[in-house]
């Protein structure tokens, strides 16, 4: 799904337990359904050809419309792709609906031709993306199980994103196995042998901190503004 449409893939899902019980198997929606059956089949299995424009009306009364990207007929879970709710372009919404939560489905145009192939994929890269996040999420879960404190859990993903080869050691961050930095972790907490390593480390500690002081700066100024203009306006 992605390949076909690069997107952030926000997910709009409707499982069991989160809406009242009134699925395709209602008059309305199963008459809808039965007048396409036979035409999808025939095109390619499924009761919703790739490629078709389908509205959907859940049972909170949402409308749902999009074009059909897959269809799983044993789960019952179709999936749509809209335009994308940040409106970037050449991006794309993925809404993933269970049809058993679905009071009405209706097929606005029905696709006859073949869909076009799915775009390859670069399974490695995928694996390696997959690696590298499940990496830093159990840093994250180490670092929290640790008792480290949210500045140093900060300061650790600022550094990551841009040495790699930084872990945690109990309290401490160890960078390139050549900084160790320990609480509170301020500059003067970056202890390793003074080069180019040291020196480059120290300076992101440096502007990350800086950074995060800066921040605070526009969160209070934004935070006094409607005082302001109160005060401005009696």
């Amino acid at each position: 799904m992605e390949a076909a449409a690069p997107s952030s893939l926000p997910l709009s899902l409707h499982p069991a337990g989160h809406a009242p019980a009134c699925g395709v198997s209602t008059p309305r929606a199963s008459r809808r359904v039965a007048s396409r059956r036979s035409l999808g089949a025939r095109l390619s299995g499924e009761y919703f050809s790739v490629g078709s424009q389908v509205s959907c009306r859940t049972c909170q009364e949402q409308r749902l419309q999009g074009e059909v990207v897959a269809f799983d007929y044993q789960s019952k879970m179709l999936a749509l792709k809209c335009p994308s709710s940040s409106g970037k372009p050449n991006h794309a919404d993925i809404l993933l609906i269970n049809l058993q939560y679905v009071s009405e489905v209706e097929i606005i145009n029905d696709r006859t031709e073949t869909p076009p192939p799915l775009a390859s994929l670069n399974v490695s890269k995928l694996a390696s993306k997959a690696r590298t996040e499940k990496e830093e999420k159990l840093s994250q879960a180490y670092a929290i199980s640790a008792g480290v404190s949210l500045e140093g859990q900060q300061l650790f993903q600022t550094i990551h994103k841009t040495i790699k080869d930084c872990k945690w050691q109990e309290k401490n961050i160890v960078v390139m196995e050549e900084v160790v930095i320990t609480p509170p972790y301020q500059v003067e907490n970056c202890k390793g042998k003074e080069g180019s390593a040291l020196s480059h480390v120290r300076k992101i500690v440096e502007k990350h901190f800086r950074d995060v002081e800066s921040q605070k700066i526009l969160q209070r100024s934004q935070a006094q503004q409607p005082q302001k203009e109160a005060a401005l306006s009696s």
